[in-house]
């Protein structure tokens, strides 16, 4: 293994001394990403929004900012990010505003319905299995839910050695919107536009809108309670 290819693994399921150095530099390099891809939810007082891939929290923090009566869920693989992410928003774990979780993507401890707007900043790489996680973001997300994704363009991430084949699957503005479609968010609205960082890296932000006349199919009644 590469140092490069060990860079790409850290960044998709952070562990150990090198995850929490990883977890630092999120904070600093997801800043205006987060805000953009925050912006783009339209979040309401009173809504309750799940953010995946929570990392190190920063992402969790913008959002509660703007949630006064809703709560704040953030979900990660890794538990050296939900202790960053804890300690980064205490007073609002401690007030239970916000509630992180360590689960998979593709098995959310969430009733059906139950989530207002999904957040998902720099992790759809590291999604192996996007029909499945659409799966479950479309059903723990209310009809008439937006979801928010934001990912670096191909063409950027080309440049990066850590953004290698072995851990990063890459996208480009041309087809990102046909990837989410036929990958489980068929029925949906989808817009894709770009966004400049910086100067020379070209930003993606998917914004998905679950259609409001949804109806919820056998497996999303008989998912069980929020756990």
């Amino acid at each position: 293994m590469t140092i490069w290819h060990g860079i790409g693994s850290q960044l998709g399921r952070p562990t150990g001394l090198g995850g929490r150095v990883i977890g630092h530099i999120m904070r600093f390099v997801n800043d205006e990403t987060n805000r953009i891809a925050v912006e783009r939810l339209d979040i309401r007082a009173g809504n309750n929004v799940l953010e995946l891939g929570c990392g190190p929290g920063h992402g969790i923090k913008l959002v509660a900012s703007r949630v006064a009566s809703g709560v704040v869920h953030g979900v990660d693989l890794s538990p050296v990010m939900l202790a960053q992410a804890g300690r980064r928003n205490r007073r609002e774990v401690e007030k239970g505003r916000v509630i992180l979780h360590h689960a998979s993507f593709d098995d959310l401890p969430f009733e059906s319905a139950s989530i207002d707007r999904i957040l998902a900043v720099n992790v759809i790489y590291f999604w192996n299995d996007l029909e499945a996680v659409a799966a479950e973001a479309l059903r723990v997300l209310r009809p008439g839910g937006k979801i928010s994704i934001y990912a670096t363009g191909r063409e950027s991430m080309r440049r990066w050695k850590f953004a290698g084949p072995e851990t990063h699957r890459l996208f480009g503005a041309g087809d990102l919107a046909e990837t989410l479609r036929a990958e489980g968010f068929r029925q949906c609205d989808i817009r894709v536009g770009c966004v400049k960082i910086a100067r020379r890296i070209e930003g993606l932000i998917a914004e998905i809108t679950k259609p409001a006349n949804t109806e919820l199919s056998d497996h999303q009644i008989s998912k069980g309670p929020a756990r």
